[in-house]
């Protein structure tokens, strides 16, 4: 073993991971990044720069195939080879992560390729090194996708994020397992490119998480789109024929007895952290848990902090980079507000786009909060009825009427995402309803539609 003392090791170089690690290392400290796969983890290689890559391109044929009725007549010709061409190229340097290595070496950190895990405290083995560190460990470690224990699913040439984010060609047919955000993102961009696919969730909406009227309007445009939707069904065999390319085929049998075929399966039931793997038991951090307990400073034990999936909070890039900064302050000492999680937002970058902030009204119902809610159609506002084709969404706001001010709110149409950011400002900032009922809202915008849900509230 060779040893090597350093002031802080950061387990894990995702997007928070190496924002971390950078910043310190310029502070003057002297950083390890330990990393077992790709520095800049998931998001920039298999996740949120990939994904949405693909997402646009679908949504442009999507919008081709608008045009008539509206502008004229069209004939639109799907090509994924442009699609895999720049997620090789753009996107991921044909997953090579040299770029992204040596910006962090070049800030002055130090890279350990490798599985790191912790020993003891201040200490992290990464395969015949170890490091102490002086002043702490960041865990940033985030998550792998879970496999259920379906009979007949192991063994099999079952896709995840990756390989599906990694396929040069549209395979004729594709069941979903999952109905989450990854498996909804991505059901819709390989049905636009010419495969048959079935989502299967076992809970009984699309975006089980989210609100109810979001998994209703993503079924209803699926099932116009001719994308199939087996909701409230779980997958309790799979079955797999290795034939030649297209030809191979899985079954996925389900609780009520129907079946499913296609010839990919991808699976996106969720996403797991591995605490045991981390070792974080050697520091006091039960490693049973589902997500590493941390204080609003990101602090898991004394001198750990945790940030990014891990901690629990959240499986979002910008989750990661938000506790990232909280603890580069804590580490050197700057002023910074704590962590706050109440207004977390997230989006799902289906067509229409669910953006959504903070509590849904069944939480907050769970919380003892007095509840009210607004809802308002996009097609009924003007900018809505302007659009015409791909005009679908809601605005539906959560109020804390005890309090007057928005508990969460979700937002779902065209450019969803960007019509949430007043949203998540609200309730981040627990701005009093009155106010947002007496502001300017320009006219026609998606946004006015937030004025007609605070008159519904």
């Amino acid at each position: 073993m060779t040893e090597h003392e350093v002031d802080v090791v950061v387990i894990g170089m995702g997007p928070g991971g190496e924002h971390a690690a950078g910043q310190l290392a310029e502070a003057g400290l002297v950083v390890a990044g330990v990393e077992a796969r790709l520095v800049g983890g998931e998001c920039p290689y298999w996740g949120c720069v990939p994904s949405k890559m693909m997402i646009r391109a679908a949504n442009l044929l999507a919008e081709g195939r608008r045009i008539p009725g509206m502008s004229g007549a069209s004939a639109v010709r799907p090509d994924w080879a442009p699609v895999a061409g720049r997620i090789r190229a753009e996107a991921t340097d044909n997953w090579d992560d040299q770029v992204a290595a040596d910006r962090f070496t070049g800030q002055g950190g130090l890279l350990f390729r490798g599985h790191g895990t912790i020993v003891a405290p201040g200490r992290v083995a990464v395969g015949g090194d170890v490091l102490r560190a002086r002043r702490g460990i960041v865990i940033n470690t985030g998550t792998a996708p879970v496999i259920p224990p379906v009979p007949g699913l192991a063994g099999t040439p079952y896709w995840t994020n990756h390989e599906a984010i990694e396929a040069e060609q549209v395979p004729d047919s594709l069941i979903v397992l999952g109905g989450g955000a990854i498996g909804v993102e991505l059901a819709q961009v390989y049905h636009r490119f010419g495969a048959r696919v079935t989502v299967v969730e076992a809970l009984g909406q699309l975006l089980p998480l989210e609100e109810p009227e979001a998994g209703t309007l993503l079924a209803e445009v699926f099932g116009r789109e001719g994308i199939g939707v087996r909701t409230g069904s779980k997958a309790e065999r799979v079955s797999y024929y290795a034939g030649p390319g297209d030809r191979a085929r899985f079954t996925v049998t389900l609780g009520d007895g129907g079946e499913v075929t296609g010839s990919r399966l991808l699976v996106a039931i969720g996403r797991r952290a591995d605490l045991a793997a981390v070792g974080t038991g050697r520091v006091g951090i039960d490693e049973s848990q589902h997500a590493v307990p941390v204080d609003d400073h990101m602090r898991a034990a004394p001198g750990v902090w945790a940030i990014g999936d891990v901690a629990g909070q959240g499986n979002f890039t910008h989750m990661s980079y938000y506790h990232a900064e909280i603890v580069v302050a804590d580490i050197l000492g700057l002023e910074h507000h704590p962590a706050e999680h109440h207004a977390v937002p997230r989006v799902t970058f289906t067509d229409p786009e669910i953006g959504a902030v903070g509590l849904t009204e069944a939480q907050a119902r769970e919380q003892g909060l007095v509840v009210r809610t607004g809802l308002a159609q996009v097609p009924a506002s003007a900018r809505g009825w302007i659009h015409k084709a791909g005009n679908d969404g809601f605005i539906k706001l959560v109020e804390d009427a005890g309090r007057g001010v928005l508990a969460g709110a979700t937002s779902a149409g065209p450019w969803g995402g960007e019509v949430l950011s007043m949203l998540t400002l609200a309730v981040h900032a627990r701005l009093p309803t009155r106010r947002l009922r007496e502001m300017i809202y320009a006219y026609p915008t998606f946004h006015r539609a937030v004025e007609d849900a605070l008159r519904a509230l």
